[in-house]
C-alpha cells in the first residue's frame, strides 16, 4: 500500500482552508458544508460573482462526490463509514481550489480519465455545445445525471479539471479532481 489517506488530506489542508472535511459524504454533511461555506464566503472580501461561482461549483462538486462514491477497499471499512470522501475547499493565491476525492475501482479509471481528457480537450463554446447535447439527448442515470456534472464545472470556471489517480492495492485507486475558479474566467 502506497497510498496514505491521512497523509494525502493533511498534504491538501495546506494554504487558507475554508471548510476541510474526511469522512461518509451525505445529505446532511452536504447541506452543513454549503451552509458553512456561504457563511464563510460572505465574511471575505471577494466580487460578488466570485463567491457564487465557487457555491455552485462546490454544489456540483459535492452532488459528485456524493452520487459517485463506490465501496470502500475491505481493509478500510472498519476505519471509515461509507460513502467516505474527501472535500477541501481553500484559497491559494488568486483562486480557490476546490479538492475532491474517493476511492474507485481500477475498471473505473478508463472511463473516466477518457471523459476528463475530453472535457479538457473542448473549448468554452464546445463545451456549451456539449452541455446543450447531453441536456437535451441523455437520458438521467440512476446517479441522478447524464454526465453533466463535469461539463458544468469545467464551464462554470472556465479552467482545465485537474486529476490523479493514486494506487491503493489490488483493484483500488483514490481518485482525486482539483477545480479552481480564478477571478479570470
Amino acid at each position: 500500500m502506497s497510498f496514505d489517506v491521512h497523509e494525502y488530506f493533511s498534504k491538501l489542508n495546506g494554504g487558507d482552508v475554508l471548510v476541510a472535511f474526511k469522512g461518509s459524504i451525505t445529505t446532511d454533511l452536504i447541506n452543513n458544508v454549503l451552509e458553512e461555506i456561504e457563511e464563510k464566503m460572505d465574511g471575505v472580501d471577494e466580487q460578488a460573482k466570485i463567491k457564487k461561482k465557487v457555491y455552485n461549483v462546490l454544489v456540483e462538486s459535492l452532488q459528485n462526490l456524493y452520487h459517485h462514491i463506490e465501496e470502500l477497499p475491505d481493509n478500510l471499512k472498519n476505519d471509515f463509514e461509507s460513502k467516505f470522501g474527501i472535500l477541501v475547499v481553500s484559497r491559494e493565491n488568486k483562486a480557490y481550489r476546490i479538492s475532491t476525492g474517493n476511492f474507485i475501482s481500477s475498471e473505473k479509471i478508463k472511463f473516466l480519465k477518457d471523459k476528463i481528457d475530453k472535457i479538457n480537450s473542448l473549448s468554452m463554446d464546445e463545451l456549451k455545445d456539449m452541455y446543450k447535447f447531453i441536456l437535451n439527448h441523455q437520458k438521467l442515470s440512476a446517479k441522478g445525471g447524464g454526465g453533466l456534472g463535469l461539463v458544468d464545472i469545467a464551464r462554470k470556471t472556465g479552467n482545465k479539471l485537474e486529476y490523479t489517480f493514486q494506487h491503493y492495492q489490488d483493484d483500488y485507486y483514490f481518485f482525486n479532481l482539483d477545480v479552481y475558479i480564478t477571478e479570470e474566467n
